[in-house]
């Protein structure tokens, strides 16, 4: 990711195809030390390709995978009474367990 995230940041800044050096100057910049086959490997699969033609080819392909919970909501209609039940037993364990918490500090601190 931080080889692809070098080459982003060169074609923003300007840079229709980034080199090698581009790359390495970017990561070395930020103390990442370069691996040239990566580099290479990087720059082979990306040769001659539009990088804003690339993220919309990905966008689109993203867009078909569901989201995550997607079957969820129908499942959660039945179960949403006894969700709404167990939502609101939660805040009142969450008060309980701030007032602990206020109780061990007893007045004092450890540099005090």
């Amino acid at each position: 990711m931080k080889y692809i995230g070098a080459y982003l940041l060169a074609t923003l800044g300007g840079n229709e195809t980034p080199s090698a050096k581009d790359i390495k100057k970017i990561l070395s910049s930020v103390g990442i030390e370069a691996e040239d086959s990566r580099i290479e490997n990087l720059l082979s699969e990306l040769e001659g390709k539009n990088i804003a033609d690339i993220i919309a080819e990905g966008t689109k392909k993203m867009a078909s995978l569901p989201a995550g919970g997607a079957a969820a909501p129908a499942a959660a209609g039945s179960a949403a009474p006894a969700a709404g039940g167990a939502a609101a037993a939660a805040p009142k364990k969450e008060e309980k367990e701030e007032k602990e918490e206020s109780d061990d500090d007893m007045g004092f601190g450890l540099f005090d």
